[in-house]
């Protein structure tokens, strides 16, 4: 009999809530808290996380609303250009990376990215325009669109 109240006793010690009387359900509502207000910023991160996963449309969806959010957003619109090329919409592409060169005339990467959507059209003499514009800016995304115009040109 003894066994018994000690195992009451030791059972109300490991389980401090019903110890203490506490209900089963709490007493006060959970207070629901707003959704975050998206910014242009976390538009811009979900966008490049859908482009990591390669996402298209995922990515041209969240670069859009980041734009929507703040227009002369230069690395949203460099981006968009991105997701729509590599979902062989080249024209809008190239309107994308001509938004994003406008607001950043030196942004090397869009200028990198331009020139790899004219070799994906064939329009390597084009490309090699923006290789030229490129070369005094950033010498190393010079060398890699020059590897693929070399590539796309013999195609």
């Amino acid at each position: 009999m003894r066994a018994a109240p000690a195992a009451l006793v030791l059972a109300l010690l490991l389980a401090p809530g019903l110890a203490a009387g506490e209900p089963s359900a709490p007493a006060i509502e959970p207070r629901l808290q707003p959704a975050p207000t998206p910014s242009a910023d976390s538009e811009y991160d979900r966008g490049v996380r859908a482009r990591v996963a390669k996402d298209w449309p995922a990515a041209e969806a969240s670069f859009r609303r980041a734009i929507a959010l703040r227009a002369g957003f230069a690395d949203a619109w460099n981006e968009l250009g991105y997701a729509l090329r590599n979902q062989g919409r080249f024209g809008e592409s190239l309107a994308a990376y001509d938004e994003a060169l406008r607001l950043r005339p030196n942004f090397p990467e869009a200028l990198e990215y331009l020139g790899e959507a004219y070799v994906k059209m064939g329009r390597v003499e084009d490309a090699r325009r923006v290789l030229d514009r490129l070369r005094p800016l950033d010498p190393a995304r010079a060398s890699e669109l020059d590897e693929v115009i070399g590539s796309g040109a013999t195609r």
